[in-house]
């Protein structure tokens, strides 16, 4: 599913071509047992599912784009919601006419590489709590999880 090598407190990550990108990343933190950190990259994609929130009714909207694209920014957060992983991470995908699109990434399979560069803060977590105001699970501070 994916290749990679250590330095220091970051992981340099290689994902399988074909793979779905988000369904990775998880895999590796879980196994890493990484809580709290950041995750970076680029690459290319033949699809990916993103999500755009509209604060005006406080509801998602997906959007599925079937198409070779390159990531031309992929950028998130790690940290933990009711005790799981809980990963937050947006893209950019510029499009053959040099286009772009992004949002929230649900998900994207693979078609050429993905290279990542994943921070493990170490030992700790940051909690999420769903904010009824934004719609959204945001950090929360007063929330220790294990």
């Amino acid at each position: 599913m994916y290749k990679y090598r250590k330095f220091g407190d970051r992981y340099v990550l290689s994902i399988d071509n074909h793979e779905e990108i988000v369904s990775a990343i998880k895999a590796f933190c879980e196994e890493k047992h990484i809580t709290i950190g950041t995750v970076s990259g680029i690459g290319a994609v033949s699809e990916a599912t993103l999500r755009f929130l509209d604060p005006a009714i406080k509801n998602y909207v997906d959007g599925v784009f079937t198409e070779q694209m390159e990531i031309s920014n992929l950028i998130g957060n790690i940290s933990t919601k009711d005790g799981e992983l809980y990963l937050h991470i947006h893209a950019t995908f510029g499009r053959r006419d040099y286009t772009c699109i992004g949002g929230h990434l649900m998900s994207a399979v693979l078609n050429g590489a993905c290279e990542l560069v994943v921070e493990d803060f170490g030992k700790g977590t940051v909690g999420r709590k769903f904010d009824p105001e934004t719609g959204l699970n945001l950090y929360d501070f007063s929330v220790t999880e294990a």
